[in-house]
């Protein structure tokens, strides 16, 4: 697939063609989560989302192609970060928020099906790393605000207390099959948190 195939998604449009993006990609959300993106074909996300199938396949052109549009939807719909005066807080609730997401019966599969896209496909990767890129900024100012409050040092890597809060809570969700909890969530957070305190996280050079 061209780099350039999703390329129509990226600019926002407006009107009747965002009303018929935004049908296709929740169709094309339910299906992934659902049957998984082996399975996903373009004539029946048409058929669910009550498009004509040559509008999926002119715009979309591929199942991957469609999978790189619903990652740069979720970007362009992420979330904001929380405010709760202190780290350890601001840490629970993104490790918090993260459970909520991959525990849901709908978003789950999802993002299974999401990493499964990205990994063979190089436009759905980088979709994906766009996705990330974007919660990653989101919730950078907490950890620039415990800066702020002398709770860690200056040179601490906001990006990498951030991977540190939701990598173990993936891990689970892609690898072990262990519970995706509130323990877990409060476990990721508080380690997070005493590395980010000891500095462990710190910019090299």
């Amino acid at each position: 697939m061209s780099q350039n195939t999703p390329g129509s998604g990226l600019l926002r449009p407006g009107g009747r063609t965002a009303r018929v993006r935004e049908s296709v990609l929740r169709a094309a959300g339910d299906l992934l989560s659902r049957n998984g993106l082996a399975d996903l074909d373009l004539a029946e996300v048409a058929a669910h989302a009550g498009v004509g199938k040559t509008t999926v396949y002119r715009r979309w052109r591929t199942p991957t192609g469609l999978v790189t549009d619903l990652l740069t939807e979720m970007a362009e719909t992420s979330l904001p970060h929380a405010d709760t005066g202190s780290l350890r807080g601001d840490l629970l609730a993104n490790a918090r928020l993260v459970v909520k997401t991959l525990t849901d019966p709908r978003q789950g599969p999802l993002f299974k099906s999401l990493v499964a896209a990205a990994i063979c496909d190089p436009a759905a990767a980088e979709a994906l790393r766009h996705f990330y890129d974007t919660r990653l900024s989101e919730w950078s100012p907490c950890v620039a605000a415990a800066i702020g409050r002398g709770e860690l040092a200056p040179e601490t890597d906001a990006r990498a207390v951030l991977s540190a809060v939701s990598a173990p809570l993936y891990y689970r969700l892609l690898t072990t099959g262990d519970p995706i909890d509130d323990h877990a969530a409060t476990t990721a957070a508080e380690a997070a948190t005493l590395a980010a305190e000891a500095g462990l996280f710190a910019r090299l050079g």
